[in-house]
């Protein structure tokens, strides 16, 4: 389905509003249906879903805040685009805030309306059809959650679409920020031209400044021909400076002169050369912390942060993780050239409970080692690799025992689930208590079911039973 195709409803309790709108976006090739308050727009949701919904915020009953709050919980990836007078500014950046995919200020230019609609339309259409918007081989293919802090890095992503803008990606490693500055390179005006990466901390200091601006033959011993850098090479396109926290203090000087003239000279060179590089930059350090520890200059900060995009770590989007598994399952397949393993119901639950220091890139390696390792095609909690639950217990106040953590994590769990309006408590937690307690018993014992029973104080019947209860043979 092409953006021209797209399906656009639009609420408004003004007549005139709905025509105007409805009479422009028709005219750009798209379908539109038009509702007069929120409570319609939410009986039609029930059997359908349109590409971008379009809503005044000021309406009697329903108003556009609320019929957002609705949508959001019910469709998170519907783009909603927020009708505003002047005077309600305030409320419609809220409402950005709360998930609008973007907010339109009334009076408003038509030409303008009908652009913004086409681009939340792209933007959804790509996240509803990956598949066949993007090939298996794109790295930006890999970016998946729903988690509102993965929408909010989406919507940067799309407002950055017409921009070749520099922009800072922070976050721990492991996060995706690379697969994030492939796809603000892909989404740009800059999308066909080269993207080039380069990790500061992975060259020897002796050799950045050869990597990045190149050098002249006999600038050095060794330098035998002509050398373009990275610079070069990203002529025209993108150039991704991944972890710029390590990159040298004299490195860091002449990169902000060639951010500064557009030109550099090769090492050993006495003839500028000019580029066109958008820059996009990537660290898992604090560096405006680095600033002030004089670590890193502040003008070049302030020049490499106009944009700054904050990934967050995967144990802060858990609800992203069984998709996300789901997807790494089947890209190792294909690059196996296998059937693809599904996950236990018991086995989501268990990913999603775990702490992933190493975040996307640990669960994307978990899932290519499942792959190669567990026997059967549904995978079990017991199939996951043993190292992901050696993890060390977080420090606590005067020598906490861990058996005294698990118990304040226990009482922390209970008194969450009594505030939530949970009742039976029991029944919910035992039957996760036991399978918890076995898995870790069985691993133990490498699958050794009699000696996993002794350890646990049951007899083999019970263990055998409590097994088939569970699910978990």
């Amino acid at each position: 389905m092409t953006t021209q195709q797209g399906i656009v409803w639009i609420v408004d309790d003004d007549s005139s509003i709905r025509w105007v709108l409805e009479r422009a976006l028709t005219g750009a090739g798209m379908r539109c249906v038009t509702f007069e308050n929120g409570n319609q727009v939410l009986d039609a949701l029930a059997t359908q879903t349109p590409d971008v919904l379009l809503s005044d915020i000021r309406m009697p009953g329903m108003d556009g805040l609320a019929l957002l709050k609705q949508i959001k919980q019910r469709h998170p990836m519907l783009p909603v685009i927020i009708m505003t007078a002047h005077s309600d500014l305030d409320a419609a950046v809220s409402a950005y805030q709360q998930g609008a995919f973007d907010y339109l200020p009334k009076p408003f230019d038509i030409d303008e309306a009908v652009a913004l609609v086409e681009r939340a339309i792209s933007h959804y259409q790509e996240q509803q059809q990956p598949a066949r918007s993007q090939p298996v081989n794109d790295p930006a293919a890999d970016i998946i959650g729903e988690a509102p802090a993965m929408q909010d890095v989406f919507r940067i992503i799309g407002r950055l679409s017409r921009s070749s803008i520099s922009v800072l990606i922070n976050g721990e490693s492991g996060t995706g920020k690379e697969l994030v500055a492939h796809a603000l390179h892909r989404h740009s005006p800059r999308g066909k031209a080269p993207f080039i990466a380069l990790n500061m901390a992975a060259i020897p200091k002796d050799l950045i400044e050869s990597e990045l601006f190149g050098h002249e033959k006999g600038a050095f011993t060794g330098a035998n021909q002509i050398r373009q850098g990275r610079f070069e090479q990203a002529d025209g396109g993108t150039l991704f400076l991944d972890e710029i926290g390590d990159m040298p203090l004299d490195v860091q000087t002449r990169l902000l002169r060639v951010l500064a003239d557009g030109q550099f000279y090769r090492v050993g060179g006495y003839a500028p050369v000019k580029v066109d590089v958008r820059i996009i930059a990537a660290t898992h350090q604090n560096l405006e912390q680095r600033v002030q520890e004089g670590k890193f200059r502040e003008d070049l900060f302030h020049r490499l942060n106009v944009i700054r995009v904050h990934l967050p770590p995967l144990r802060e989007r858990r609800e992203d993780i069984p998709r996300l598994a789901r997807h790494f399952l089947k890209v190792a397949a294909t690059e196996l050239g296998v059937e693809a393993k599904v996950l236990h119901p018991d086995t989501e639950l268990a990913l999603t409970r775990l702490p992933w220091p190493g975040n996307v890139r640990q669960l994307e390696n978990t899932c290519r080692w499942l792959t190669v390792m567990a026997a059967g095609q549904e995978l079990l909690v017991q199939d996951l690799p043993s190292e992901l639950f050696e993890t060390s217990v977080p420090e606590t106040t005067g020598g906490t025992s861990p058996s005294g953590h698990w118990s304040a994590l226990l009482a922390q769990w209970a008194e969450h689930a009594l505030r939530s309006g949970h009742q039976d408590l029991l029944s919910e937690a035992q039957p996760e208590m036991e399978r918890i307690l076995l898995t870790t018993a069985l691993r133990h014992t490498q699958g050794h079911k009699q000696e996993a029973a002794r350890l646990l104080g049951w007899g083999r019947n019970t263990l055998t039973r409590k097994l088939k209860e569970l699910g978990m043979e």
